[in-house]
């Protein structure tokens, strides 16, 4: 039986002196990299520059990206593993929605409440 695709939900704060279509290109090239894994791109929302929390790298702005996905784990930790390394990303965060947020996960098969 095929594992269900999971839904994620990932933040990424990019330098702010890049310019829109830099940042554009690099989250389209993201999203084709989880794509190629099995992965259903969702919703992307460029939330644009935005003043950091606390000074990072002696940055003090950063350019926020979020965009969800339906996928399995092996695609996200391998865009984990390249949003780690990029020099463009000041932080990012790649988080698994929990069932109970998203709701059960449709998974094909018997189940044990069935009569």
């Amino acid at each position: 039986m095929p594992e269900a695709l999971r839904p994620y939900e990932v933040m990424i704060i990019l330098d702010a002196d890049l310019d829109e279509e830099t940042i554009r290109a690099a989250v389209e090239r993201w999203l084709v990299l989880i794509e190629s894994g099995g992965a259903e791109r969702g919703h992307v929302d460029f939330w644009g520059k935005r003043r950091l929390a606390y000074e990072i790298n002696r940055k003090v702005d950063g350019y926020y990206v979020v965009f969800q996905a339906r996928s399995l784990p092996a695609p996200m930790v391998d865009l984990h593993r390249v949003l780690s390394l990029a020099d463009e990303v000041i932080r990012h965060k790649v988080l698994r929605i929990p069932a109970k947020v998203y709701g059960p996960a449709k998974v094909a098969g018997p189940t044990a409440d069935r009569a």
